[in-house]
């Protein structure tokens, strides 16, 4: 889980998509995500299947895991699923993990709050994620004007109403997600469970409330539907796969151990504790301090226990490498990428691995590695800065500066990517691949600018940070 607090810049906002945006000091310390592959692939597996229940591509859903102790999970910008790791730190088990993902496909898949999610569909991530805790937090100080924005189309929406379902969108989400629980073979228990917790926060304030409770109108119909389901659904009695259960397990450990303080860590799960996830949780404790006389021998362990498991040699490469112990971190992670190739998260942390090692004869297979990492995730501006790298140490001059700017374009810093594209075009070939790459950049680099000019918003195109 390397850096697994990759904090957002707050400045960079979807073009055209948000126009303002004020979030208060408190609300930006918050506005994070995690990426974890391990935990990325747990809930991919989860959600998979209910994906294609609703008739959705799975691949086409983005999952992102917020870095944010409030029990809440939405979906904003079409096709973008934000699950808290409050939540997911909260839940008891896997089946209310997996019932508040079904309620959630069935407002991806019946199109709620479309014309708002449609505004924000370009947009990124980050920019999504800040301007709804710009919102909550202006829901949650009673301050409306910690938290403003206009929507394109020129259609001002208030950010208290921003997630805001209404009774009959949350009745037909439930509904939907009943069904794609049956069509799964999978009880809806875990969903009604996590209701009846929510359910007792309806008298509290405002501010003390739970996001998720705020912006999915609890009744005691929605409950009273649920109750009639699992009590006549011939699955509510079904249970999940054993491996399921472990998977839950480990990621609530995973996560408090690396988000709450060490000593925490090892009252929770202590010496005598000797379940996987214990040793997992204590080996992180151990890695943070850092202590890897200790961390090293429990994640060996877990490794000789489970081999076949690519997270626990990730997990040994990450402490090594982040020690500066790089040449021992090399061959962890290469078992990890070779237990899970298709992984992005892996084969990029396995391409700077091998960079740092300043090996030239490992520059053609970091290459590879980062360009197999940006064929699943082209989003991911660290991959084209290391790419970048790569290329120039290479020699490979003009697909260096293409990797330059399409960074740059993730960054907001439009003319940085025409400079860059501009150079790939005039080295590239006409006509092959990279020069219709280099092309494609420096139309939409030249768009954005414009598109920021014309909103005269004060923001520095050179280096995409506002001016003073």
């Amino acid at each position: 889980m390397k850096r697994l607090l990759a904090f957002v810049h707050l400045s960079v906002l979807a073009a055209c998509a948000l126009v303002a945006l004020a979030v208060p000091p408190a609300a930006a310390e918050r506005i994070s995500f995690i990426r974890d592959t391990e935990i990325e692939n747990t809930i991919l597996t989860w959600a998979t299947p209910l994906f294609e229940a609703a008739g959705l591509q799975p691949d086409a859903i983005q999952i992102y895991i917020v870095n944010d102790r409030s029990l809440n999970a939405f979906v904003a910008g079409g096709q973008k699923l934000f699950i808290n790791t409050g939540l997911l730190m909260a839940s008891e088990n896997a089946d209310q993990v997996i019932g508040v993902i079904a309620h959630e496909t069935g407002h991806i898949a019946g199109g709620h709050l479309a014309r708002t999610h449609d505004a924000l569909r370009d947009s990124t991530a980050t920019s999504i994620l800040a301007f709804v805790l710009g919102g909550l937090a202006a829901i949650a100080s009673q301050r409306p004007d910690l938290g403003a924005a206009i929507i394109a189309g020129g259609q001002s929406a208030g950010l208290r109403n921003f997630l805001q379902y209404s009774r009959t969108q949350e009745y037909a989400a439930d509904q939907a997600a009943m069904k794609f629980l049956d069509e799964t073979h999978t009880s809806a228990k875990g969903l009604l469970d996590f209701m009846h917790t929510l359910s007792g926060q309806d008298l509290l304030s405002t501010s003390r409330q739970d996001p998720y409770m705020r912006t999915h109108p609890m009744t005691r119909d929605r409950i009273a539907a649920l109750e009639q389901h699992v009590a006549t659904s011939p699955y509510s009695k079904t249970e999940l796969p054993a491996e399921y259960d472990r998977m839950h397990r480990v990621m609530r450990a995973k996560l408090f151990a690396f988000m709450e303080p060490g000593l925490r860590t090892l009252r929770r799960y202590p010496e005598t504790d000797n379940s996987e996830e214990a040793r997992l949780a204590r080996a992180i404790a151990f890695y943070r301090r850092p202590d890897l006389d200790r961390a090293l021998p429990l994640v060996d362990g877990l490794i000789a226990e489970f081999p076949d498991n690519p997270f626990y040699h990730e997990l040994r490469g990450q402490m090594l490498f982040e020690n500066g112990r790089v040449k021992e971190a090399l061959p962890a992670y290469r078992e990890a990428v070779r237990l899970l190739p298709k992984s992005p998260l892996l084969r990029r942390a396995y391409g700077h691995v091998q960079l740092e090692m300043n090996d030239p004869a490992l520059l053609p297979e970091a290459i590879e590695n980062l360009r197999t990492a940006l064929a699943h995730d082209r989003t991911d501006a660290f991959a084209w800065r290391q790419l970048a790298i790569a290329y120039g140490r290479d020699g490979q001059t003009a697909q260096g500066a293409l990797a330059l700017a399409e960074e740059a374009m993730l960054q907001g810093r439009h003319r940085d990517a025409i400079y860059h594209a501009g150079k790939a075009e005039r080295e590239l070939p006409r006509g092959s691949s990279g020069w219709l790459q280099a092309q494609d950049l420096l139309a939409h680099a030249e768009q954005a600018k414009e598109r920021a000019k014309a909103r005269g918003d004060g923001r520095n195109l050179s280096d995409g940070r506002r001016s003073r």
